[in-house]
């Protein structure tokens, strides 16, 4: 039998974890963006016959990368549940859910930034500093600025990653539609609401990439 209020209730669930988790999303690739893009710089420019050779800091940083992008998602998620409850005062919830978030995609960023970077021809670096350019403005006026369609491609993974890691998280209680999925459809035997959170989050990611596709299309159109 339909029961209006059933679907009011779950109609009211969803739209909560929605938000929940676009907003863990945006702030979480915000925050990974503002450390893992420079990281990813580095990364590049202290490589051997680059800018800023630097063998030794290029090797730590890129240890130091590949060990935290190693651990499975769920159980870096419990590791720094010490750190999280020092950062936020508990480690439940949207805000407790963004800082493992944030450290797991830092790494992420980090290397999509360096392949990025990477896909930039040596010939357009020579020329800046055949013209006197130093490091900084290389950097800011050829090497950024030429790897920003795919840059902008990197931000849309990075995002859809994070959707999938913010449903991970809702199973220990971190708020979004995972915890939805989890405690209502999981625990409770409620199909509708596993399907509905299920299509929800393949709309959250087609979304996304089509609007990463969309601004990288832009981006190539302006610079032609």
């Amino acid at each position: 039998m339909f029961d209006p209020g059933a679907y009011s209730w779950m109609a009211e669930k969803v739209l909560v974890a929605t938000w929940e988790t676009i907003y863990m999303v945006l702030i979480s690739t915000s925050l990974s963006y503002i450390v893992g893009l420079p990281l990813g710089v580095v990364l590049v420019t202290t490589a051997d016959r680059h800018i800023l050779e630097n063998r030794g800091v290029n090797r730590v940083l890129g240890y130091i990368v590949n060990a935290v992008r190693s651990v499975p998602f769920i159980i870096f998620l419990i590791l720094i549940i010490p750190l999280t409850r020092i950062i936020v005062g508990t480690s439940i919830g949207t805000a407790a859910s963004i800082v493992p978030l944030t450290l797991a995609a830092i790494p992420f960023v980090a290397r999509l930034v360096e392949t990025s970077l990477k896909e930039i021809k040596w010939e357009l670096v020579e020329a800046a500093l055949s013209m006197g350019a130093n490091a900084w403005q290389v950097i800011s006026k050829v090497l950024l600025p030429e790897a920003m369609p795919s840059l902008s491609l990197g931000v849309a993974i990075t995002a859809i990653n994070l959707v999938g890691y913010s449903a991970m998280a809702g199973i220990v209680g971190g708020g979004g539609l995972g915890t939805l999925a989890y405690y209502y459809g999981h625990q409770r035997y409620e199909n509708d609401i596993m399907w509905v959170t299920v299509i929800v989050l393949v709309l959250l990611v087609q979304l996304v990439q089509m609007g990463g596709d969309a601004l990288a299309a832009k981006i190539s159109n302006r610079r032609r």
